[in-house]
């Protein structure tokens, strides 16, 4: 063999294959973006990302992958005909034919690995870029206008959005890659070694029927009743996917339950309702693994099966011609493997199913996800002012979902330094009036005036990760020049005025506080938190209620002495906080109110 030529040739042929492949792949994508159910879910995801109008860089990354692919494809085909030159060499026993083969094989060998290594780090640094922009769509979608909040008001909420931020983008990224150069890789080699296969096979007698070039037409043929069975046998994988990644983030949620919840479980002793309930999604698991692994087995053996006859078909098809001499030991081999990598190409659709079953499955889960996000975005949203000095609420009407009126054209003004106390019984829309002041109820009407940047304190305080600085400026940026043991720290004042000196000194220690604060503890840190931001409007929903009464009147009086103007609603049923508030707004539950005090 020339390889000179043959070298020169694979420049040409790049440059070809590439400029043919670059233009049917932009084509298909777009087709598949416009007619495919799959391929609209893809581009709802991802469009932006490779939008020019935003970055060249995805474009220009996926293009030299495109080219990193062809090469490896090229540099098959040169291997393809290396065995040849070997054999043939080896058979007619030429000594310096050999040797120049083996130099040959480190070469492209060397070129192989270098093509290997460079293809290796451009594809993780794609999927590594595009996850990062994934998280950050999808976790900017889910926080802004609180959606992670008002998804629980959708007729289906979202089920697992941790696990669709976290574990979903990274498969929808390797996938995506995965599986688009996949089919270009077996469509070009298909049609690389189709030409090597048929410059090498030759007739074959069917029935007295002389079929030219037949391994060509053989070897299509088996791949393709192959595919057909596989994608019969291998479609009810779809769904089972999809179970599968739902069932085991349900009992991932059931566990995070148990531990989040482990004292109220513990002191109820309800070890065996908990045991029940875990095993019974266990059981869901464990069932829908055993259905994959069925369905797997009947995949994966009929694709075993159709692997292992595709070793020995090409030997006995070109026997009679080896043996009558009509081709050589080099061409033989090179049937074989030309044959195995054309199997192995066409075969790359069936034995891609339960990949792209998957991937079907994670498109369904991330657009089910960014639908669930636009849903919410389109609960409708009370009329909010934020620029008021007082809190005046007009014609304000709460109902619940199921439409039941819970508060019915209430107006009122809460100046600053007049608390007002909401009260009534259990279920008469108490803290439903604060979520809807707060802007996150959507089923209310009216209009509502506030002062700007309020602090909402609840019955149970949420505790960010990190140090118990960070919690007390929380949600607020911690000022930079508040470290230290500085007595004049804002924060360690803060501490002893609702009376936690005690931890003054772990101020700075990173812990679960959650978990190491008792509820009133945390009661009385939310406290805290509320005259370190010194917010023009405060609104209590049971903020006191794990306290004993003496704790309850001190914070109460700190909160007077520290914010004498702020305007100051509190939810609550104890009698004492009526000391605290002048003026007190009872409600029945069935859109009746009531306002009393000066």
């Amino acid at each position: 063999m020339n390889w000179k030529q043959i070298l020169l040739d694979s420049g040409v042929w790049l440059l070809q294959a590439y400029i043919a492949t670059l233009a049917l792949f932009m084509l298909t994508g777009w087709g598949l973006a416009r007619h495919t159910t799959w391929g609209r879910q893809f581009w709802r995801l991802s469009g932006a990302y490779f939008s020019p109008r935003r970055n060249c860089r995805p474009l220009l990354a996926v293009a030299l992958i495109l080219l990193l692919t062809l090469c490896g494809v090229r540099l098959e085909v040169l291997f393809s005909n290396w065995y040849n030159s070997m054999y043939t060499a080896l058979q007619q026993m030429n000594a310096a034919g050999f040797w120049t083969a083996i130099y040959l094989f480190a070469a492209l060998a060397t070129a192989h690995v270098l093509r290997s290594l460079v293809d290796f780090y451009v594809q993780q640094a794609f999927v590594i870029r595009w996850r990062v922009w994934l998280n950050e769509n999808l976790l900017g979608s889910w926080l802004d206008g609180q959606a992670y909040y008002r998804t629980q008001y959708l007729d289906r909420p979202i089920d697992n959005p941790d696990q669709r931020i976290q574990q979903d983008v990274t498969l929808f990224a390797q996938s995506s890659l995965d599986l688009s150069m996949g089919v270009v890789n077996a469509l070009v080699s298909t049609l690389a070694f189709t030409l090597i296969l048929w410059t090498l096979s030759g007739p074959l007698s069917v029935f007295g029927v002389q079929i030219p070039r037949a391994m060509v037409f053989a070897v299509f043929l088996y791949v393709l009743l192959a595919t057909v069975f596989a994608v019969r046998i291998g479609r009810p994988l779809i769904p089972l996917n999809f179970l599968n990644e739902r069932f085991n983030a349900d009992y991932r949620y059931a566990l995070v339950r148990l531990r989040e919840y482990g004292e109220s479980i513990a002191f109820y002793a309800g070890e065996k309702v908990e045991g029940a309930l875990l095993r019974d999604r266990f059981a869901q698991v464990i069932g829908n693994a055993w259905a994959i692994v069925y369905r797997s087995l009947k995949f994966l053996g009929f694709n075993f099966v159709v692997s292992q006859a595709a070793v020995v078909f090409p030997f006995i098809l070109q026997a009679q011609r080896f043996f009558t001499r009509q081709i050589s030991l080099g061409d033989l081999v090179q049937t074989a493997q030309a044959f195995d990598k054309l199997q192995e190409n066409l075969s790359f659709f069936r034995n891609a199913y339960d990949e792209f079953a998957s991937y079907r499955a994670t498109l369904d889960r991330l657009t089910g996800f960014t639908g669930a996000i636009g849903e919410a975005a389109q609960l409708p949203r009370p009329d909010i002012r934020d620029d008021a000095q007082s809190l005046r609420l007009e014609a304000l009407t709460v109902r619940r979902p199921d439409g039941h009126v819970l508060l019915r054209e209430l107006s009122l003004e809460v100046p600053p330094g007049q608390p007002l106390l909401v009260r009534g019984p259990s279920g008469s829309g108490k803290t439903t009036l604060l979520r809807a002041v707060a802007g996150l109820w959507p089923y209310c009407e009216g209009r509502i005036a506030r002062p700007g940047d309020p602090l909402f304190l609840s019955q149970k305080p949420y505790l960010p990760l990190g140090s118990l600085r960070n919690a007390l400026h929380y949600p607020r940026p911690q000022p930079r020049a508040s470290h230290g043991q500085d007595a004049d720290d804002p924060a360690r004042q803060a501490l002893h005025a609702v009376q936690l000196g005690h931890l003054a000194r772990r101020l700075d220690d990173v812990a679960d506080w959650g978990r190491i604060l008792s509820l009133g503890e945390q009661q009385r840190l939310a406290f805290g938190r509320l005259i370190l931001a010194a917010p023009a409007a405060a609104f209590l929903d049971e903020a006191t209620s794990a306290m004993d009464e003496g704790l309850e009147d001190a914070m109460y009086r700190l909160v007077r002495e520290r914010l004498p103007q702020a305007v100051l609603i509190s939810v609550g049923h104890r009698g004492t906080l009526l000391a605290h508030h002048p003026r007190q707004l009872t409600l029945n539950g069935q859109g009746g109110w009531r306002l009393s005090g000066p």
